[in-house]
C-alpha cells in the first residue's frame, strides 16, 4: 500500500461524508485535500478528546501550531511531531500521525495547507481554553468560523491552484459554517455530556437548525456558481449530506443510516 492509499485507508475511518468525494478527485488534489482533511482531523481530535482535560488540550494544539509554523521545504516527520511524544499513549493514530498527513500535500500547496492548520489549532485552543462558552449568535459565528469557514476558505484556494476555477469566499465560508452547525445539532446531547454547549444561551433545536439552513443557502450559492469539474463533483456529496441529516434529526432520528448516505451521494453523482 504506497503512502496516498495509506492515507485514504485512514480516511475512510475517520470520515465517511468525506472520504467519498475526496477518493474521487483527481490524483494531485486528491492529495492535497486529504492532506487538509487529515491534518484538520488530526486537530480536531485533541479538541474533542474525552480524556483531555482543557489546559492540555490548549497546550498540545499550540505546540501542534508551531511545528507547523516551523515547517520548511525539508522538513521531516518527526519535525510535525515535536512535544506529542508524551502523549503517544492518549492521542489517536490520526493524530500522532500528523507529519505524514502535512507532507502528503503536493510541494506547490502545502504551505496553504500548513498555515491553515497552523491557525485552526491556535483558535481551537482558544475555544479549549474558554470551555468553548457561546453565549450569543456573534459567538456560535465566531467558533463555526474558527473550525469550519476557516476551512471552506481554504478550500477556494485548493481549487484556485489546481485548475484555476475561482470562487465566492463569503458563500465558502458559509459553506462550513452550515456544515459544523448540522454537526453540532448532531452531537449535541454528545457534547452535553461532555460539559460542552454550542448553542447560544436559550436556543433550541430548531434555532441550531434555522441556523443551519441560513448558512447551508449560502452552501447553495456557492455550489451553483462552481463550473463542472471536480470542486463541483466534491461539494455536493457534504452538501447533499448535511441537509439529508437535518431531516432526519427533524424527524427525531440520530443520524443519516449508511444506506440514507449511499442513497442520497448516488442522486447527486447522476
Amino acid at each position: 500500500m504506497n503512502f496516498r492509499d495509506n492515507a485514504l485507508s485512514v480516511l475512510k475511518e475517520t470520515s465517511r461524508t468525506f472520504y467519498i468525494p475526496i477518493s474521487r478527485l483527481p490524483d494531485q488534489l486528491q492529495e492535497a485535500v486529504a492532506s487538509a482533511y487529515l491534518c484538520m482531523r488530526a486537530i480536531d481530535e485533541v479538541e474533542d478528546h474525552s480524556a483531555l482535560d482543557n489546559f492540555t488540550k490548549a497546550r498540545i494544539l499550540r505546540q501542534i501550531s508551531l511545528n507547523l509554523q516551523a515547517a520548511v521545504e525539508n522538513s521531516t516527520v518527526d519535525k510535525f511531531s515535536v512535544g506529542l511524544h508524551s502523549y503517544q499513549d492518549v492521542l489517536p493514530e490520526v493524530t500522532l500521525r500528523l507529519g505524514e498527513w502535512v507532507l502528503l500535500a503536493p510541494d506547490t500547496i502545502a504551505p496553504r495547507i500548513w498555515d491553515a492548520t497552523a491557525a485552526m489549532a491556535d483558535r481551537m485552543a482558544y475555544w479549549a481554553d474558554n470551555n468553548w462558552k457561546i453565549t450569543t449568535e456573534s459567538d456560535l459565528d465566531r467558533y463555526t468560523f474558527s473550525v469550519a469557514g476557516a476551512v471552506g476558505l481554504l478550500l477556494c484556494d485548493l481549487w484556485a491552484w489546481y485548475d484555476g476555477t475561482q470562487t465566492n469566499r463569503t458563500h465558502a465560508i458559509g459553506f462550513g459554517r452550515g456544515l459544523q452547525a448540522v454537526n453540532i445539532a448532531r452531537n449535541h446531547s454528545e457534547d452535553l455530556r461532555r460539559g460542552v454547549d454550542f448553542f447560544p444561551s436559550g436556543w433550541r433545536a430548531e434555532d441550531i437548525h434555522a441556523y443551519a439552513r441560513r448558512n447551508l443557502k449560502l452552501a447553495d450559492y456557492y455550489t451553483k456558481s462552481l463550473p463542472h469539474g471536480p470542486a463541483l463533483d466534491f461539494c455536493k456529496i457534504p452538501l447533499a449530506l448535511a441537509y439529508g441529516t437535518l431531516e432526519v434529526l427533524a424527524l427525531g432520528k440520530d443520524k443519516l443510516s449508511r444506506s440514507d448516505v449511499m442513497a442520497l451521494v448516488q442522486q447527486v453523482s447522476r
